[in-house]
């Protein structure tokens, strides 16, 4: 039973650092398509 609790909480960890990494990465993304906007917009 330890066993299994230990390899669960390692998998939600795994996925929970995955998540973060994803919604960083699309903030990047979209913080960029902003920036690429203003600038278009400006000229």
């Amino acid at each position: 039973m330890t066993r299994f609790k230990t390899i669960s909480l390692s998998l939600v960890a795994v996925l929970g650092l995955t998540a973060c990494e994803t919604i960083e990465g699309a903030g990047r993304d979209i913080e960029s398509a902003g920036e690429a906007i203003s600038e278009a917009a400006e000229e």
